[in-house]
């Protein structure tokens, strides 16, 4: 296996040895230096004169051609590196091959820069956390004291990170900024080359952080470069943008001062004392190495010229590497074939099915203009599938108004393919979980087994899926993507299969529950049209479903359907549902779970915690499918469901207006998430006055804003480089109870990943979680006290051809065993007021305990 094989497998198939420097800690206690406190050396740095012999021997090896430029990119474990990934990949000419802090020990990392000559710089990520922390910062400390010679910049904790490796303090920021923008001012040095600077200039940029250098405590080393033009911060929506166009003069030498020194054995002096002022230091760089930090997020989406920031980091890269190898213009001595090995670093693995293929067909009719004729999609339902509501799925896009949904499905228990899935994690003695469990399978027959998957079911679904052959002319024709397969839901702990190392709390719910639906039939809602489909083995044929539902579709009469499904409708008894639901936390213990979410913000933990808790209320004998039809007239969204796994003795209603993560026939991954809330008014004046409050909210707008830069990451890490986009940033829309802001983030998937892929890089959904991901998952499991279950996870479909189309499982009831359970939560930043985030939380179960309240 050559250097570039070995290279493509090293992280996911080698055990790194870590050192002391890299141990990790589950939850990390944050660790920085007070303003006053004594100064913390870093014990790493070393002499120039004891790297001098070794620098001769760096500086003649050979480097790439000038067409593209290769960047290490070291992940501190964040949720934004992959937007970096996709910017460097574009502007680089090739994707940077990424590795996570404590991934490579300092002698592999050696190997890999310096043997084989693989990388010509090095960005490290922003992420969670000190640089005075070892878990936090990984190897990061040691690449910034020994690889002086080559070229590094550092983004957030990266910046911080360069600053503490020099002797700089890290101390709390005034105040802690995260998705908020400031502008910003600079010394006109080489990485801010063609950007504008000073107040109204547009140079506008996006923060994330709690903690920053202390700038009276540079050493003479470092250099500021940017700070802050004002103490104050700026909305993104309903800011004057009057400088994105406005080219403004560079204030100094555009010549790094670096290079002159290192050329030619002195240094350009600059006056940057008058930069040491209350303003935030935003940028520094060092005096004579190829080093440079930003404090703000460049990759962000609402960062103005932050493309640019990364294209001067190549030309800096360029230049020095000109000015000290004369090799540079020689053709590189790797070939195009080894720099696709590179490429492949970043590449998802595909998991081929382990079973032979299964040659599917499809068959389907469609009926013009029925839906409105036959009493609308809840007749088509109570009249196909609700007498017998067992084993039934409705994936229900109730509210269709402004284009927000257009296609339902319906089905239930079907033909020879019909089968239910049932998982549930394994769990040890200790509480944890780290993967595995136990899948339950039963037929249409009944016949059932029960087998343990040792790498979960996301690796099981993802054979399944990649297991189905077909043949795409079956369904040319088909205005939607559900065309039979996998229905169900995700429950919240199986993020234990995408990253998380463990789940404190244990789901009471199944950890996933599927039908696969061979037969099934769906609306569309622009057209009124319906369809039947039926899909079954190449070695068989079916046609007596088909026949048999045309026939009791065409035989519906939509007022009688519609009265006899309310009147099947009603509770059974309804005694216990007069009582109202009990809050698994009091108020005070939810407003003081929001404090400590604010501690960890204001420590740099996390820069936004999406903080949940649970209701619940007993349940006796209850008709839940009218329950659900209740929910739907009362609180009606595009991404509602419901879902009847009577064998779990489980029935999900929901009313989600949240999409979590869809990829159609076309390869387009698109997620629609949604921070932001505010109750309806109770007159068209106030509503509009609170609709404008909610679009005008710099608190809003943060959360918004930190969740949709983490959407971008999750898809950047499985879309093609460049492709990553928002075509819609911070909309209000406007449901029964609440208006809701709403974003939309959408990318070409690349080839290699397949449709599970897709969902493990995202699950769950960021809006749930907070970001960085990981951590604040962490955070958060440590203040909860019980397992989500399946709220806060997703449902919907996997097509047998891989397309999908998930929901955010929100404003949603789940009936099990007797009980009624109904999650709700809200994003807290340090905007955050707790008893504000009380009120938002009870606001948004207002739907669905009301209509379980209400129903009678």
């Amino acid at each position: 296996m050559n250097s570039y094989s070995s290279l493509r497998f090293f992280s996911s198939e080698i055990a790194c040895p870590v050192n002391s420097l890299l141990s990790r800690s589950p939850l990390r206690v944050p660790c920085f230096s007070k303003k006053g406190d004594v100064r913390v050396s870093c014990q790493l740095m070393h002499s120039h004169r004891e790297e001098s012999n070794e620098s001769e021997k760096r500086l003649q090896v050979s480097v790439p051609r000038a067409d593209f430029v290769r960047t290490l990119l070291i992940d501190n474990y964040d949720s934004y590196t992959y937007n970096i990934y996709q910017e460097l990949s574009v502007i680089n000419g090739v994707p940077p091959v990424v590795i996570q802090n404590d991934d490579w020990t300092w002698e592999e990392l050696c190997h890999y820069l310096y043997e084989e000559n693989a990388f010509d710089n090095i960005v490290i990520s922003p992420g969670p956390g000190s640089p005075a922390c070892p878990g936090d910062i990984g190897i990061c400390l040691q690449l910034l004291c020994k690889c002086w010679d080559v070229p590094i910049l550092g983004v957030c904790l990266g910046h911080q990170a360069l600053g503490y490796v020099y002797g700089a303090q890290i101390v709390h920021a005034p105040e802690p900024i995260h998705g908020r923008l400031s502008e910003v001012e600079h010394n006109g040095c080489q990485l801010f080359r063609d950007i504008p600077s000073g107040r109204n200039y547009g140079f506008k940029v996006v923060r994330y952080h709690s903690l920053v250098i202390d700038s009276e405590s540079l050493p003479e080393d470092l250099i500021p470069i940017a700070w802050t033009t004002s103490t104050n911060t700026l909305p993104y929506v309903g800011s004057t943008d009057s400088g994105k166009s406005n080219t403004h003069e560079a204030q100094t030498d555009q010549i790094d001062p670096f290079l002159d020194k290192v050329a030619n054995g002195s240094s350009n002096h600059f006056d940057y004392e008058k930069t040491r002022s209350a303003r935030v230091l935003m940028g520094i760089r060092h005096s004579t190495r190829p080093h440079y930090g930003v404090q703000f997020h460049p990759e962000s989406v609402a960062t103005c010229h932050g493309s640019k920031i990364f294209k001067n980091f190549r030309k800096i890269t360029e230049d020095y590497w000109l000015r000290f190898r004369s090799s540079y213009k020689e053709k590189h001595a790797r070939t195009d074939v080894e720099m696709k090995h590179l490429e492949m670093f970043n590449m998802v693995n595909n998991h081929p099915a382990t079973t032979g293929p299964k040659c599917l067909k499809l068959k389907w009719r469609k009926f013009g203009h029925l839906a409105g004729q036959v009493g609308g999609a809840e007749s088509i339902f109570c009249g196909l599938f609700g007498y017998e509501a067992e084993s039934t799925f409705w994936l229900d896009s109730s509210s269709t108004e402004k284009g927000r949904a257009r296609f339902s499905f319906m089905g239930g228990k079907g033909g020879s393919l019909w089968k239910q899935l049932t998982f549930r994690l394994s769990h040890q003695s200790d509480g944890n979980s780290k993967g595995g469990g136990y899948l339950s399978m039963e037929d249409s027959q009944g016949s059932a087994e029960t087998i343990f998957l040792e790498e979960g079911f996301l690796d099981f679904l993802n054979k399944e899926l990649q297991s189905y052959c077909y043949d795409k002319n079956d369904y040319e024709g088909l205005p939607f993507d559900f065309h039979g397969g996998y229905v169900g839901y995700i429950g919240y702990d199986l993020k234990v299969e995408c990253g998380v190392t463990s789940n404190r709390h244990k789901s009471k719910t199944p950890d996933a529950c599927f039908f696969f639906s061979d037969n099934l039939v769906a609306i569309d809602h622009k057209n009124d049209d319906v369809y039947i489909l039926a899909i079954h083995e190449e070695s068989s044929s079916i046609s007596e479903w088909l026949d048999d539902t045309e026939e009791k579709l065409l035989s519906l009469n939509g007022s009688v359907r519609m009265s006899l499904g309310r009147q099947n409708c009603h509770p059974l008894t309804s005694s216990s549902c007069k009582a109202g639901f009990a809050a698994e936390k009091s108020r005070e213990q939810y407003i003081e779970d929001v404090k400590k979410c604010l501690n960890y913000i204001k420590d740099g933990e996390s820069y936004e915690l999406c903080l949940t808790t649970q209701m619940r209320k007993p349940i006796a004998k209850l008709n839940s499918l009218g329950l659900y039809l209740h929910l739907r007239e009362r609180n009606p969204a595009p991404y509602a469901a419901w879902l009847n796994f009577s064998k779990e003795d489980l029935y999900i209603c929901c009313s989600s207006p949240e999409r979590f993560l869809q990829l159609d026939r076309n390869n387009i991954l698109e997620a629609k998430p949604i921070k932001g809330t505010i109750a309806r008014g109770t007159t068209k004046e106030e509503d509009e006055q609170l609709k404008l409050k909610l679009q005008f909210s710099e608190k809003d707008q943060a959360e918004n804003l930190m969740i949709v830069d983490l959407l971008r990451n999750d898809l950047g890490r499985v879309c093609d480089p460049g492709s990553v986009h928002v075509p819609h940033l911070m909309d209000v829309e406007s449901y029964a109870t609440v208006h809701t802001m709403v974003s939309t983030i959408r990318g070409k998937k690349r080839p290699d990943a397949s449709a599970v892929d897709c969902v493990k890089a995202a699950f769950p959904g960021g809006s749930m979680t907070g970001a960085p991901k990981l951590r604040s998952m962490e955070i958060l499991d440590s203040i909860e006290n019980c397992s989500r279950g399946i709220y806060s996870g997703c449902i919907g479909f996997f097509s047998y051809n891989q397309t999908f189309d998930l929901n955010i499982v929100i404003r949603t009831i789940i009936i099990h065993e007797g009980e009624a359970s109904i999650g709700a939560g809200g994003a807290i930043v340090a905007l955050s007021n707790p008893e504000d985030e009380y009120e938002e939380m009870l606001l948004k179960t207002k739907a669905p305990t009301r209509a379980v309240i209400h129903f009678d």
